[in-house]
């Protein structure tokens, strides 16, 4: 590897970094932010669960091309899928400054499902972004065997979260005003 290629490399490394580390604390802070008088995107969860949907299946349809030795295929395939995954937060953020909190009106069994699901779902979506920047990067670069070895953690993570993305937005939908 040249001093170019390293020093890129780094630098790349570094932006990854800080991207992973802001996304969380900035999202957290929206949280915090209502929007007055500003009508609720009340329409906007169906879309991003929808969205979680699409991502999880673009993700296999990935998993299949890259199978197949299809690599243009799932490069492209991927790099829809980091786009919808960055709609998604964009739709997610937007909803949440506009609109108050629901709260999930299950109980007993369906409450501690749906909060084990929530709180796994929550924590893995901040696991995944490092794992997927990462990712992307070793690709981008043609550093092929780091590529896989970080794919082996972000494959799974991402599909799990994408999946529970759609079953979070199922079990809360009807307690949606």
């Amino acid at each position: 590897m040249n001093r170019t290629t390293s020093l890129k490399k780094r630098q790349l490394k570094r932006w990854v970094n800080v991207v992973s580390a802001t996304i969380p604390i900035v999202v957290a802070l929206l949280f915090g932010i209502r929007l007055p008088n500003v009508e609720p995107l009340s329409f906007l969860p169906p879309i991003y669960a929808s969205i979680n949907g699409i991502t999880a299946l673009l993700l296999i349809a990935a998993l299949i091309a890259i199978k197949n030795k299809k690599i243009s295929l799932h490069e492209t395939i991927m790099k829809i899928a980091i786009g919808f995954s960055a709609i998604f937060l964009l739709m997610y953020v937007a909803y949440h400054m506009t609109s108050d909190p629901t709260r999930f009106g299950g109980s007993g069994a369906e409450k501690v499902i749906y909060y084990f699901i929530l709180i796994s779902h929550i924590i893995l979506s901040i696991i995944v972004i490092p794992l997927v920047l990462h990712s992307y990067i070793r690709a981008y670069l043609g550093d092929i065997k780091a590529h896989k070895n970080i794919v082996k953690y972000a494959y799974p993570v991402w599909l799990y979260v994408a999946i529970t993305g759609v079953i979070v937005y199922l079990m809360i939908s009807p307690y949606y005003n």
